[in-house]
């Protein structure tokens, strides 16, 4: 799936990202870094920007049925509002489910082009941004996008307040 080119550099993109994010006016938005942004932390490397303006995309199981969150790169859940929200505590895909459940890798979840019928939540942490940078459906790939940019784009439900730690 990764290719180098004669750079060295990894040269990829997610197609269905691209068509979704074309189909919503922000293709020129997507950015292909040369090495992984498969954490928060090398991804504000990439990038240039705070740990905190990364918008973290975490998929979580409720109700046997997986849900997308995305938050601020210095946010946690937090367990009393999650559970608030959605009647049960926070619990995680199991990572070598989450490909098979979201159709992206670890490292890769995004709000884009999602499979039908997984809800996409933003997190009122990154309202606090001019801009945020979630990954664009792989580990080498972010979009930048102001918050409500990122509420077209990704076609949530709404915002929620899920997280601590970033107040």
């Amino acid at each position: 799936m990764h290719q180098g080119n004669d750079k060295g550099y990894v040269d990829v993109v997610n197609e269905r990202v691209k068509k979704y994010l074309e189909a919503k006016g922000f293709s020129d938005r997507l950015q292909v870094h040369s090495e992984l942004i498969d954490t928060v932390e090398h991804a504000a490397q990439q990038i240039g920007c705070s740990e905190a303006e990364i918008a973290k995309t975490l998929s979580f199981i409720v109700n046997e049925e997986p849900v997308i969150i995305v938050m601020a790169g210095d946010g946690r859940v937090n367990s009393s509002k999650f559970k608030a929200l959605f009647h049960t505590k926070p619990s995680m895909i199991p990572r070598d489910s989450v490909e098979k459940m979201t159709g992206f890798p670890p490292g890769g979840v995004c709000p884009f082009g999602v499979p039908e019928g997984i809800p996409v939540w933003l997190d009122i942490s990154m309202k606090r941004f001019e801009y945020v940078h979630p990954a664009a459906g792989n580990e080498y790939s972010s979009v930048k996008l102001t918050p409500a940019e990122l509420e077209k784009a990704s076609g949530a439900i709404g915002w929620c307040d899920v997280c601590k730690g970033w107040e």
